[in-house]
């Protein structure tokens, strides 16, 4: 039965992960960007922390807080603020996607000298077969503003160097604890982020409830927990290599539940993406 949870466990986390493009996309339409994001985080944070208590999950304390802060700041406020004003900017969510896809390359050229991991040959081969499936997933799609694009770089470094962060100084922590730590301490950096670079505001209260939600329930908690136990079993370059399917997943999504036509290019992401998963996680 372990078994057969651990396969479900990856698949769950991709279609779980690219389900909050949809939902930022509604999100940043129908308020700001960051005033979301400060939602996100703070209503996430104070669940899972009255969850961790009534199951008396141990916290962080010390250095070993510190270190979690840390890959917090990076993971949650870092990436999503920019992503989510990216978006805000018309920033398509195919790019932002596109983008936020190429961190598994990213964390596998940090993590060897970081954390030791060798990255085999066949895994590069992976890595790049999962970076030509992310760029098919969205090629006829792609359209950018300079600004836009700069926040998803800056997103990209936040997920990728927090990841390795956390599994280098943070990988024993309580996913439980561990994690509502995170969203604890980024929620007041957005909420000040907020007030000083947007002005607050809520367009359309019932498109913001339903995508703050879907935001908290299934991407803050459900997501994180996911991925936070995942990088605590497995290495980080490994279990980055999750990412190059969200393009290819988040389109199918779309197609699905929002409409949005399914380009043959997609398709293909998807396929060689998996395959690029596939490979990068073979064993020798």
């Amino acid at each position: 039965m372990r078994n057969r949870t651990a396969m479900l466990v990856p698949g769950l986390f991709v279609v779980m992960w690219s389900s909050a493009f949809i939902a930022g996309i509604v999100g940043v339409g129908a308020g700001t960007p960051l005033l979301l994001t400060f939602v996100r985080f703070a209503a996430a944070g104070l669940l899972l922390a009255g969850f961790a208590l009534a199951t008396r999950a141990a916290w962080p304390r010390g250095r070993a807080l510190a270190h979690v802060v840390v890959a917090g700041v990076l993971i949650q406020a870092v990436q999503f603020s920019a992503f989510y004003t990216a978006m805000s900017m018309h920033m398509p969510a195919a790019v932002v996607a596109l983008v936020q896809g190429l961190s598994p390359v990213v964390i596998a050229m940090v993590a060897g000298r970081a954390l030791g991991e060798r990255v085999a040959p066949w895994q590069w081969a992976g890595f790049g077969l999962g970076a030509l499936g992310v760029a098919l997933a969205v090629a006829d799609r792609v359209s950018f503003s300079l600004g836009g694009l700069l926040l998803c770089v800056v997103g990209l470094l936040g997920q990728s160097l927090g990841t390795v962060y956390q599994k280098r100084f943070a990988a024993d922590m309580d996913v439980r604890t561990g994690t509502a730590t995170q969203f604890l301490v980024s929620a007041p950096l957005v909420g000040v982020a907020s007030l000083l670079f947007e002005t607050p505001r809520v367009n359309d209260w019932a498109g913001f409830s339903a995508s703050a939600g879907w935001l908290v329930l299934v991407n803050s908690i459900g997501a994180f927990l996911l991925l936070n136990t995942m990088l605590r079993d497995a290495p980080a370059s490994r279990v980055s290599t999750l990412f190059f399917l969200t393009p290819s997943v988040t389109a199918v999504m779309a197609w699905l539940l929002v409409g949005q036509e399914l380009h043959p290019q997609a398709v293909a992401g998807l396929v060689v993406g998996g395959a690029g998963v596939l490979l990068a996680n073979r064993r020798g």
